[in-house]
């Protein structure tokens, strides 16, 4: 077996928009540079995902110099948002937790509300001291994550794909996959392992940049979501379901901390450290 390495990085600029895949990124304490900095919200302040609107799937959100996004959209013409300017702050829930963020601009929340058919705001993390604490069972005393569910990066590995895509094979819904590896919303993705190793790591590095391994991930109705389409069917949740069940949640991937800072690039070694 080849010697495992990094095939894949992904950064998402706004929470549960289609990823953008890159060469490299910038690894901080709080997660990948770019990653999660953005996110929609409806009329009460709680956060809008692909589990409440599919379509956000279909929507790009490309990052430019100084923290600006373009927003794209099949049918909608593009459109540039600008990081908004330091001032007024609103409360948001981004599941149980409270945070402040500044709104981005009106033409921002329209853009999104016309493609949607709902009423949505688009806001930004704008400041360091906004992020939140990483539940402290898994993480040490200060250690924080921007807009992502729980943990700075999520990490898959090809071979544990491809072996829950046989066992979908093998399964009564079969016509449902193979499935991509963008139904799962990785940062990191790893080549080079046996199928499901990653569930008995506890540390590992990427080219020069070390992690803690703290959780296993537990999948929700997003991964049954087709990212090119926002068509949902049954799978991945059927099949992990059956095969990757602990307690109440269903596994797959792992949710990492960094332990030093750095940058990250396709093809970098991945070296299991415990």
């Amino acid at each position: 077996m080849p010697s495992p390495e990094l095939s894949a990085v992904h950064i998402h600029p706004v929470k549960s928009l289609a990823a953008c895949t890159v060469g490299e990124a910038a690894v901080e304490p709080w997660g990948l540079d770019g990653d999660r900095r953005w996110m929609l919200v409806d009329t009460a302040g709680k956060v809008v995902t692909q589990r409440q609107q599919p379509r956000m799937a279909l929507i790009s959100a490309t990052p430019v110099p100084g923290g600006g996004i373009v927003l794209a959209a099949p049918g909608s013409a593009a459109l540039a948002v600008e990081v908004p300017e330091p001032g007024e702050t609103t409360g948001v829930l981004l599941h149980r937790s409270r945070l402040d963020v500044v709104e981005a601009a009106e033409s921002a929340h329209a853009w999104l509300c016309e493609y949607l058919g709902t009423e949505v705001r688009l806001v930004h993390l704008d400041a360091p001291d906004r992020r939140r604490l990483i539940d402290p069972a898994y993480a040490r005393p200060g250690e924080t994550v921007s807009l992502a569910d729980g943990f700075p990066l999520l990490l898959t590995t090809l071979s544990s794909l491809g072996a829950l895509n046989s066992l979908i094979a093998d399964g009564d819904h079969a016509g449902e996959g193979p499935l991509p590896m963008d139904r799962f919303r990785p940062n990191a993705v790893v080549a080079g392992t046996a199928a499901w190793a990653e569930d008995g790591w506890t540390r590992l590095s990427i080219g020069d940049v070390t992690f803690r391994v703290v959780k296993p991930s537990a999948r929700c109705v997003i991964t049954t979501t087709d990212q090119g389409t926002a068509r949902r069917g049954t799978e991945p949740l059927r099949t992990l379901a059956r095969h990757r069940l602990s307690g109440k949640e269903l596994l797959f991937g792992q949710n990492l901390i960094p332990d030093t800072a750095g940058v990250i690039r396709v093809g970098d070694p991945v070296r299991i450290l415990g």
